[in-house]
């Protein structure tokens, strides 16, 4: 099993690594440079190799990256969307640099100009990003559907992949909290939603899944997360997704509001209820 959490950049990759390790987790995301702003860090490329080497003796599976949360590629506000692609850019070029699996983002808010208007202006933005010589794939995450919000269908992120011309460098990250509250019962009838998923986007675009509960009630399209079990999925569903044989070999990231020790709980428990461990 494929299990970490996200953790903070702010002490270094290979830090990360390590506190991967203390914790039981053999996968992890983190953000690839301030979550809520613009600033970056140099690499260090030393700390790189660091990270790497206890990556590859603890046999870890693949490492995400998650882009700030203040892009926003469905904007028409011309430096709203210059900034965005600029900062995907830039990061995605050291992320492929650097041999990171998965680079997720949040496809975007279309703000009242309607989702056709975002998907193109989405797809025009990776148009130009992604050339087709990277190894990092782009991941379009899963939405609740708040707002304006793009990403809140399967057939939204089906039609901004559709219109990606390399895009084969493009896979999906499932959030169990936002499909649940954007409306996809994977409580009741899991097999269903994987059924749909497949139909309309394909489970071999499915690279990768954020593995919360959710403090809402299915349906109301609100983003808040739960700690596993004391959300309105439950304990019994996150179990299903989790041993389901369309989803078990894939990375789960957790992302509930923990600190490390909350962390390292929750994987222990998410390992004693898989049927591989």
């Amino acid at each position: 099993m494929y299990i970490g959490c996200h953790l903070s950049i702010s002490n270094g990759y290979e830090n990360m690594a390590k506190t991967a390790v203390s914790i039981g987790a053999n996968v992890f995301q983190f953000f690839s440079r301030n979550p809520r702003g613009s600033s970056s860090k140099a690499i260090d490329m030393e700390d790189i190799d660091k990270m790497q080497k206890i990556l590859k003796e603890n046999n870890f599976g693949p490492i995400l990256a998650h882009a700030p949360y203040i892009l926003n590629l469905a904007s028409y506000k011309g430096r709203i969307y210059g900034m965005s692609k600029a900062i995907l850019k830039e990061d995605y070029e050291l992320l492929n640099s650097i041999a990171i699996s998965y680079f997720n983002f949040h496809p975007g808010n279309h703000v009242g100009k309607g989702v056709e208007y975002a998907i193109e202006r989405i797809a025009d933005a990776l148009n130009e990003i992604i050339t087709g010589n990277e190894n990092t794939m782009i991941l379009l995450e899963t939405m609740s559907g708040k707002g304006t919000e793009v990403g809140r269908s399967f057939e939204e992120i089906k039609a901004i992949i559709d219109r990606v011309k390399y895009n084969e460098l493009i896979g999906v990250c499932l959030d169990t909290c936002h499909i649940y509250s954007a409306g996809y019962d994977i409580v009741n009838d899991l097999d269903r939603v994987l059924e749909e998923f497949d139909d309309i986007v394909g489970l071999d675009r499915l690279k990768a899944i954020h593995l919360n509960d959710s403090m809402m009630e299915f349906g109301t399209n609100k983003d808040r997360h739960a700690k596993i079990g004391e959300g309105s999925i439950g304990l019994e569903a996150i179990k299903n997704v989790i041993n389901h044989p369309a989803l078990k070999e894939l990375p789960f990231y957790l992302e509930t509001p923990n600190d490390l020790d909350g962390y390292k709980r929750e994987i222990e428990l998410l390992k004693g209820l898989y049927y591989g461990h």
